[in-house]
């Protein structure tokens, strides 16, 4: 049986504008860069990413609660970085990058978040509240 190479960092192709605003909701998110770099290997759960968990292992700046660290995980759902984890028995509490967000992550590891100006924060809560298609 022949070998074949599924690693293949470019299968997907993504709009400059689906791009432009995942990286922006990753940039104005509450999250460090450290907790998208672990989910490239594993899957998160939210118990280690809210609290003080969060901080002790550099997922973020400040603690969070569950609610905002869930809603801020499902905004990034929604642009399509991560993705729940799924077992046998259904959804879990855990979280993993999708191809979008293992192509942002490698643009950034390295060169940590640039950080965002007063127009990307003003966009990205326009359209996480009113959920604009764009």
């Amino acid at each position: 049986m022949p070998n074949v190479n599924y690693q293949n960092p470019k299968t997907f192709f993504y709009l400059p504008t689906t791009v432009e605003r995942a990286e922006r909701s990753l940039v104005c998110s509450p999250f460090n860069l450290a907790l998208l770099s672990a989910m490239r290997h594993q899957s998160v759960s939210l118990g280690a990413i809210a609290h003080d968990n969060g901080v002790n292992y550099g997922y973020t700046q400040r603690p969070l609660s569950e609610l905002a660290c869930d809603n801020a995980l499902n905004w990034l759902i929604q642009v399509g970085v991560l993705r729940r984890e799924v077992d046998g028995q259904g959804i879990t509490d855990s979280f993993r990058l999708t191809p979008l967000g293992h192509q942002l992550v490698e643009q950034y590891e390295g060169k940590g978040w640039r950080r965002p100006s007063w127009g990307d924060r003003i966009y990205d809560t326009i359209t996480r509240w009113l959920r604009l298609p764009f």
